[in-house]
């Protein structure tokens, strides 16, 4: 299937504190998370009827995707990431998600710009 022309729902630059982190200072202190996310679905339904229900209410998703990042501190953002997808689908009318979790402070010893992992996760 070509999922990169089906319909889809973007958040992008979601930003949420939490205290995920192998170090103690990480899970103490709390750092910015960021995730992106792209879930897929048919938006035809919801279009032919106007109908909200039909389709995936992008403010709530924004609300859930950020709770799902705020709960239960672990060591690894990898983790986080398919809390995440799951998240997504878990609303029917979601096919298909993307995820990625950036960590902008993560705690490495060179100067870098970001570090982030991304998953893609389909409804079996």
């Amino acid at each position: 299937m070509d999922w990169a022309a089906r319909d889809h729902i973007t958040l992008t630059g979601l930003r949420v504190q939490a205290h995920h982190g192998v170090f103690d200072f990480e899970r103490e202190n709390g750092q910015a998370f960021v995730a992106d996310v792209t879930v897929w679905l048919d938006f035809a339904a919801a279009a032919a009827g106007d109908e909200l229900a039909a389709t995936i209410h992008y403010g709530v998703l924004a609300e859930e995707v950020a709770a799902a990042v705020q709960r239960d501190p672990v060591d690894l953002i990898e983790t986080v990431v398919e809390r995440i997808a799951a998240t997504v689908l878990a609303h029917p009318a979601a096919q298909r998600v993307r995820v990625t979790l950036h960590k902008p402070d993560a705690p490495i010893t060179v100067p870098f710009d970001d570090v982030s992992v991304t998953i893609t996760r389909e409804r079996s």
